[in-house]
């Protein structure tokens, strides 16, 4: 927000008042909290600006700088509980998907009449129209609505507390594999004070075979997995063999030029600008110059 948005009605600004937390109504207009309190010392009280009847619940924190947006994004939340119907309502019509899309239409004129002050009242005795007649699919996809929202709420509660736990098996795994490899350092030191045996017996005796890392063993067995149950082995397969480059070659039509490696020893870059450090930094040189002009002047001369 910036520090000259200021409360219409006390004219406090957040440059005044960097703690000044400016709230929004459902119509569209803004009030300081000190204000809103003042305001809402009944139950009930009609907005500063336009006098709608308002709540102290139709109150919240201004999210968007525009409130234009904050006033649609109220009226959408309110107008999709009300206009809640999915594709699937619409599986009995001859165009199924030309209906849904005509519907989704209408919302979005209904959320635009009422966000831009249009044909308010005419809008509104549409929606409750609306209400009167689809009052029992309103509440059975609201209903569906909330078991899906709890479902999905499930599964992404799931998925994190899977997370976390994936998470404290890879730490585990990092800390014993220190912990693992800080003895081995620690039993090699010792044997080498106490020992009496020769130093190259001793670190021979402790070259232990190299075993999989405790943390690639951790990952291997959540990476691959498919769900709670079932787990998908990890599979290596064969390499394919690897490619060889074969140079192109490049028919001229006319003598083949020199090379550029005898570029510079024959003399041929006396007539080159000299490549700058700026352009030597990106690569270029004065031999792919030379050697460009070269290949121009000996095409095609022998057609």
């Amino acid at each position: 927000m910036d520090l000259d948005q200021q409360c219409p009605k006390c004219k406090t600004s957040k440059y005044r008042n960097p703690k000044l937390k400016l709230l929004v109504n459902v119509c569209g207009h803004k009030l300081c909290l000190n204000c809103v309190d003042v305001l809402f010392t009944r139950p009930s009280a009609a907005c500063p600006e336009c006098s709608t009847p308002l709540r102290r619940s139709d109150f919240r924190v201004q999210q968007f700088e525009d409130l234009i947006v904050e006033k649609e994004v109220d009226i959408r939340k309110r107008i999709v509980k009300i206009f809640n119907k999915r594709e699937d309502d619409f599986s009995k019509e001859a165009d199924p998907l030309r209906v849904y899309n005509d519907y989704l239409e209408e919302v979005e004129t209904i959320v635009w009449n009422l966000a831009n002050n249009i044909d308010v009242d005419e809008t509104n005795r549409k929606i409750e129209q609306y209400k009167k007649e689809n009052e029992i699919l309103i509440k059975k996809n609201s209903v569906k609505h909330s078991r899906d929202e709890e479902l999905l709420k499930s599964q992404i509660e799931a998925e994190d507390k899977e997370s976390e736990q994936r998470r404290s098996q890879f730490e585990n795994a990092m800390k014993d594999e220190k912990m693992s490899k800080k003895k081995e350092k620690e039993a090699l030191i010792d044997d080498l004070i106490s020992s009496t045996k020769s130093v190259d017996e001793i670190i021979a005796s402790h070259k232990i075979e190299k075993k999989p890392s405790l943390f690639f063993k951790a990952a291997e067995s959540h990476v691959f997995k498919l769900n709670k149950e079932e787990h998908v082995p990890l599979v290596i397969k064969e390499t394919a063999p690897c490619y060889t480059y074969t140079p192109l070659v490049v028919e001229n039509y006319g003598p083949i030029p020199p090379k550029t490696s005898i570029l510079r020893n024959k003399g041929y870059l006396s007539n080159i600008r000299a490549a700058k450090v700026l352009e030597r930094a990106g690569g270029y040189g004065e031999e792919i110059a030379c050697e460009r002009a070269l290949q121009e002047a000996f095409s095609s001369l022998f057609t």
